[in-house]
């Protein structure tokens, strides 16, 4: 006679595993797809409101910036004297180093760059011309714009002939730069 099990012995059988649910194709495409896209949002995420990506097509950030090399910009950096910027300017996309912030007063007597009373002390080869400019010197920044100095001073295609950039054209500090001509 079959007696009907206690719920300690009940407890006490091996129990059996679950089977495993076979996947189809379709389920591994369907996971592969949504990885790339998840993927695809974060970079596309990250190179709108995080980082730039710019190649230097002028000689205005020279020696610092090359023809052709490859600039990361990171958009969220706070912007200090000294820092090497991309910023646009008539539609194009120049590279500059900070000299002034808005209510500063810059000026340019010689060779020398002088921002409220004090002398820039900037790693720049090239001495910085007054001659050509288009704007009169003791020169305030406006309000919310930058004065940015070309590193080839020679050029004049800066805040010396346009004025103050606003903050709102500048696009990022350059945090670094990778060398593609000559390799």
């Amino acid at each position: 006679m079959a007696e009907n099990p206690t719920p300690e012995q009940a407890s006490e059988k091996p129990s059996e595993k679950p089977k495993k649910k076979k996947r189809s194709a379709g389920y591994y495409a369907a996971t592969f797809f949504i990885k790339i896209g998840v993927t695809v949002l974060a970079v596309w995420l990250l190179l709108t409101f995080v980082a730039g990506v710019n190649v230097c097509h002028v000689q205005s950030a020279y020696p610092m910036i090359k023809d052709g090399d490859l600039c990361i910009s990171y958009r969220l950096a706070k912007l200090k004297e000294g820092d090497v910027i991309v910023y646009r300017q008539n539609g194009s996309v120049k590279f500059g180093r900070i000299a002034g912030f808005g209510g500063d007063t810059v000026n340019i007597q010689g060779d020398t760059v002088s921002v409220n009373g004090y002398s820039l002390m900037q790693d720049v080869v090239y001495p910085t011309p007054a001659e050509g400019s288009a704007i009169s010197y003791p020169y305030t920044v406006p309000d919310q714009t930058v004065f940015v100095l070309n590193d080839y001073r020679q050029d004049l295609s800066d805040s010396r002939m346009n004025g103050g950039v606003p903050v709102a054209d500048v696009q990022g500090k350059v945090i670094l730069v990778m060398r593609r001509r000559g390799i």
